[in-house]
């Protein structure tokens, strides 16, 4: 054997090392999750850091940035709010394994228009993504976040992964979950919120630095009463008692 083999050999054996080292690790970091909350998310830090810039942002000012992040278990928070998630972001939660390829489908022939970007992301998608994940957009994190997904949904079940999203989600400049989003807009705790009140903050999640549930224009408005009505379709609190009692 030439010195050269001897070479690939051996970085083909330490390349095979890393990944499954890296594969255990990623198992391992999903499986603690399925009993602790996250201290914190690579978003979570981003914004601590520095403020978001963009047209319609309404941030917090320079002098008062912290992050307010609260977990919360489903026992914590009113079930309108996971109906009011379900309702505005995946009304197939309950039913798929983590994809909705037929959302995906209608989003990639939008999107392909290029009038206006549209997202076919799943709730666990965007937990993959949010707990995970770093910010931004490549086809490396795609395929980070479709790796996650698929953990998350073997390894978790339903219950936690809404519970991680609405924990960790972006309501708010430096506001993460519903928990710290009701404190701020509502001035109460999460297990509090009314239906409108819970359809406010989920029409808002696609865009929460542009759209304020604190003082919503006429597009949240119309958000809210879009998500209300599929609230309504889906046959209010009951549609999510399985998810609750879980």
């Amino acid at each position: 054997m030439t010195t050269y083999q001897r070479y690939w050999q051996q970085a083909w054996r330490v390349a095979l090392q890393v990944a499954a080292a890296l594969f255990l690790a990623s198992i391992a970091w999903v499986l603690v999750y399925r009993w602790v909350a996250p201290p914190a998310t690579w978003l979570m830090l981003e914004r601590r850091a520095h403020a978001p810039v963009g047209k319609g942002y309404y941030g917090i000012r320079e002098q008062e940035r912290q992050v307010s992040y609260d977990f919360k278990g489903l026992d914590e928070v009113s079930p309108h709010v996971p109906l009011a998630l379900i309702a505005a972001e995946d009304q197939l939660f309950l039913k798929h394994h983590g994809f909705d390829f037929n959302a995906m489908q209608r989003a990639v022939k939008v999107n392909w228009d290029g009038k206006k970007l549209v997202g076919g992301s799943t709730i666990s998608q965007q937990v993959a993504k949010n707990v995970f994940l770093w910010h931004g957009r490549s086809y490396v994190r795609k395929a980070a976040e479709a790796y996650f997904t698929m953990l998350i949904e073997l390894l978790w079940n339903k219950r936690r992964i809404m519970e991680m999203y609405l924990s960790v989600a972006e309501m708010g400049d430096c506001t993460f979950g519903v928990e710290a989003a009701s404190q701020r807009y509502f001035h109460k705790p999460a297990s509090q919120v009314t239906p409108a009140e819970a359809a406010l903050l989920a029409g808002v999640l696609p865009n929460p630095l542009r759209f304020r549930a604190s003082n919503p224009g006429p597009a949240a408005r119309a958000k809210q009463r879009r998500v209300m009505r599929n609230m309504r379709r889906l046959g209010g609190t009951t549609y999510v008692r399985e998810l609750i009692e879980d």
